[in-house]
Order: C-alpha cells, then sequence, then structure tokens
C-alpha cells in the first residue's frame, strides 16, 4: 500500500529511532519553498534506490527536511516500525506531510509532479514513453540483477561480519517478496556461497546487455530518452555508478564510448557527488571498492574480458 493515513504515519515516524542524518551531510539551506509541508527521505548510503529519489530531488531543487538513515546492512529495515511504513522492508520510503509513497519509480515520478523545478519527464507521449521504457527495464531486470551483482561482490562480506546467531537473524528477518522474489533464499546462497551461487553468471550477463543498450541508444542522443535530460537517466545513473564504486568500470572503459562519455556528463552534474558518492558512509565505499576490485577477475571471466 502506497498511502496511508497522516496521523497514522505520524505517530508512527515519532516512535522510530533511527538517525535522521547522514554520517557525512547535515541538512543544508532550502533550494526551493514548499510552506508548512514537511518531507522526509528514509535512506541507505549504498542503495541505488535512494540514490535515485536522492538524484531526483535534488535534480528537481527540492529541500528534504529530514533524512532518516536506514542501516539496511544492520538489519534495521526489518524493524516493525519500519515495515509499518514499507511492508517490503526496502528503502526508499518518502513522507510528505505525512503521506507515505513508497517504490523508487514511482517516488521519482511523484516528485516530478508534485513539486515545481525542471521538468524531469517529457511532455511528448512518445518521448515519456521512451522515457518510461527505460524506467521499466530498471524495475524489472537490472534491480533485481543489481542486487545479487552487489552481494555477491561485497555485502556477503559484510553481512558475515555477524555472529552466526545475528546472521541467521538476518536472513529470517528478510520478506521473500521484497528486493525481488524470493528474496530470503537467494540472499542466503549469496552471502553463504559467493560467486558458486546458482546462475550468478547470468547476472552479470544481464547487466552486460544493458549497458550495450544504452551504448545504443547514446549513438544518438546525448541522454537515454532524446535531447533531454530525464528521469530516464536519474533511473540508471545509481546501478552504472554502483559499478564504478566496485572499480568495475571495465564493464565499458574501452568497450562502450557512449557509455563512458554519458556517465561522465553524469559525474559533472552538481547534484551527483553529493546525493550519489558523500551519503555512502566512508568504511562503506572502501568496502565496496576493496571486495569489489577482488572480484573482477571472476566477472571478467564471466564476460570473456580476460
Amino acid at each position: 500500500m502506497a498511502f496511508f493515513g497522516a496521523a497514522l504515519v505520524r505517530a508512527r515516524v515519532q516512535a522510530m529511532q533511527f538517525d535522521r542524518r547522514s554520517p557525512r551531510r547535515e541538512n543544508g539551506p532550502a533550494d526551493s519553498v514548499r510552506g508548512a509541508e514537511v518531507l522526509e527521505l528514509y535512506h541507505h548510503g549504498s542503495s541505488v534506490c535512494a540514490a535515485k529519489v536522492r538524484l531526483a530531488l535534488a535534480e528537481k531543487c527540492v529541500e528534504v527536511d529530514e533524512y532518516h538513515y536506514v542501516d539496511i546492512l544492520a538489519g534495521e529495515q526489518f524493524t516493525p516500525e519500519f515495515r509499518a511504513i514499507n511492508p517490503r522492508a526496502v528503502v526508499p520510503s518518502l513522507v510528505h506531510d505525512g503521506r507515505i509513497v513508497n517504490e523508487s519509480t514511482l517516488i521519482c515520478e511523484y516528485v516530478d509532479e508534485t513539486f515545481d523545478g525542471p521538468a524531469l519527464m517529457p511532455e511528448d507521449p512518445y518521448e515519456r514513453y521512451r522515457m518510461r521504457s527505460w524506467t521499466k527495464v530498471v524495475d524489472e531486470l537490472l534491480h533485481p540483477a543489481c542486487a545479487d551483482v552487489t552481494y555477491v561482490s561485497c555485502h556477503r562480506h559484510i553481512v558475515r561480519r555477524l555472529s552466526p546467531e545475528k546472521l541467521e537473524a538476518y536472513f529470517e528477518s528478510t520478506p521473500e517478496q521484497s528486493v525481488k522474489g524470493a528474496w530470503r533464499q537467494r540472499k542466503r546462497e549469496l552471502v553463504m556461497l559467493g560467486f558458486d551461487a546458482p546462475d550468478i553468471d547470468s547476472k552479470f550477463r544481464l547487466y552486460d546487455r544493458q549497458l550495450q543498450a544504452m551504448e545504443t541508444a547514446l549513438t544518438d542522443s546525448p541522454w537515454l530518452a532524446g535531447e533531454r535530460f530525464t528521469l530516464a537517466d536519474i533511473a540508471l545513473a545509481p546501478y552504472v555508478n554502483r559499478l564504478d564504486m566496485l572499480g568495475m568500470d571495465g564493464f565499458w572503459r574501452d568497450r562502450l564510448p557512449h557509455v563512458d562519455h554519458w556517465f561522465g556528463r553524469i559525474r559533472n552534474r552538481p547534484a551527483f557527488r553529493p546525493n550519489l558518492l558523500d551519503w555512502c558512509p566512508d568504511e562503506l565505499t572502501r568496502d565496496l571498492r576493496e571486495y569489489g576490485s577482488q572480484s573482477w577477475p571472476q566477472v571478467e571471466a564471466i564476460l570473456g574480458l580476460a
């Protein structure tokens, strides 16, 4: 369910104990004025979906009043308080003046349609179709693959720092329908088996195919849906950035020049670093780079690049 009653949501939010600040960043001055409305974001530093929403808010010049940092690697998303806000136990969740909006793609469209600022969706129906074709690919294909890629390359090493009892509780707290179907069992396979987990090779190949599709689209236009920067670019940026943070830019470096140039333009946008890099805690940034780089030779072999 995307929306709850405002009074009920306020009571639930007040009961939660999550840190409302980033480990590295405090709330800044307002970029836009919304009157007395309150905007809150529940998120995590390494979540690609949360990064997508932070980037959309920043590109729209919308200030978030309160950030609630939910440590998904410590299992804070599984608490009853947070699951009352997001039953799937995933981030992000946006609370706008007491109303809950879940699902990152829907949040991004909600932000664009609700607040003043630069338009992030094309007015032309066909161009909007092109934009939504990319966001659909992210939701249905790339995001589930990214979950496997991230866990097998990095996060499995982090969660295995937990004691055996806490690790088992972490697995058991994962809803079956969360990041994707049967996620509880899949997460266990990824953490315990690593690159020996069933079907892991196909996830890296799917990622590669989507990057090649981007290369084709970017041959004729600077942005994925045409001549303008849109939610399509915002949707894909965190997923390419995830590979970059894992030290896996070999997916496109010297192979996909249009993707390389596109990502360079993305990285040069003022909203990029504050919303995709600076929110990620230093230790987690180091873990992503270290464990990802250690995994790259196996990925190279999977892709036939070695």
